[in-house]
């Protein structure tokens, strides 16, 4: 489904399979829609899942003046959600995808009404005027952006960590669906490596001091694999920050949890719906 958002972008939203009442999925900074459907499975015993591509990512057109926001990310969530119009919606968001969702109830109250959200990136607002060295930037930037082939691609990234570490049809998906195919046959990334690293730099992003305003209930999920890593660091003064906030840590799993392991993740989220929902 084509929708329009703000900024002249143009969003791909991809239904991805369930029966129920909405259940809106956000991606990761640099991935896209398509490797979440692997929640299904759980997920859609209870939920029609839809999954967005966010501006300049997947299926999804760039902002008109070609800038990066994540404010604009938020607005992407709203436009989806309108067009879902589904009644309430619950929600399920992954790094950047979990601040977005959060950013857009921010916005909008009452256009959610319950998040379940995998090491959002949200930080201090103190970390936001003082931003320093940017480690997610750079290691985004480091990036190989193109192969001679999608089969090269998966080869390559199932060789190594840590997108090895995905389940191995999730990296199936990832690369069936986050790359485009070029003229000569050639295979690029659709968010290329610099993309994802001017995403991760863009200013606006929300703060944890604001997530007090939130009044739904939210779980906070992280990995346990990397807890040197700042968004499992910071998951813990998310979730004290929200008023309805709880946490959850999954030992085995590392930054990218819901390709790693998504019936273990999907499960913790149906289960966290369910109860709030009673």
């Amino acid at each position: 489904m084509r929708v329009p958002s703000t900024d002249g972008v143009t969003l791909e939203l991809h239904h991805l399979g369930g029966e129920g009442p909405p259940l809106l999925v956000v991606h990761a900074t640099g991935f896209c829609a398509g490797p979440y459907r692997h929640l299904v499975p759980v997920l859609g015993r209870r939920f029609t899942l839809w999954g967005l591509d966010v501006r300049s990512h997947g299926d999804s057109t760039d902002a008109n003046d070609g800038e990066v926001s994540w404010k604009g990310t938020a607005r992407d969530v709203l436009a989806a959600l309108d067009a879902i119009d589904g009644g309430p919606v619950v929600g399920f968001g992954h790094s950047m995808g979990g601040a977005s969702l959060l950013t857009a109830e921010i916005l909008r109250p009452g256009s959610l009404s319950a998040v379940w959200a995998f090491e959002p990136i949200v930080f201090p607002a103190d970390w936001m005027t003082n931003p320093g060295h940017n480690p997610l930037a750079d290691s985004a930037r480091r990036r190989r952006a193109g192969f001679a082939s999608r089969s090269e691609a998966l080869h390559r990234y199932a060789s190594r960590p840590p997108l090895g570490r995905f389940r191995a049809d999730v990296l199936h998906d990832y690369v069936d669906r986050g790359f485009v195919e070029l003229e000569d046959g050639t295979v690029t990334l659709s968010c290329s490596p610099e993309q994802e690293a001017r995403t991760f730099d863009a200013p606006d992003k929300t703060a944890i001091e604001e997530l007090t305003a939130l009044d739904i209930p939210v779980r906070v999920a992280r990995g346990g694999r990397q807890p040197e890593a700042p968004p499992a660091q910071i998951a813990e003064p998310i979730s004290a920050a929200l008023p309805h906030g709880e946490l959850v840590t999954f030992d085995h799993l590392t930054h990218f949890g819901p390709f790693e392991d998504p019936d273990t993740v999907a499960e913790d989220a149906l289960a966290f719906f369910d109860r709030v929902s009673t």
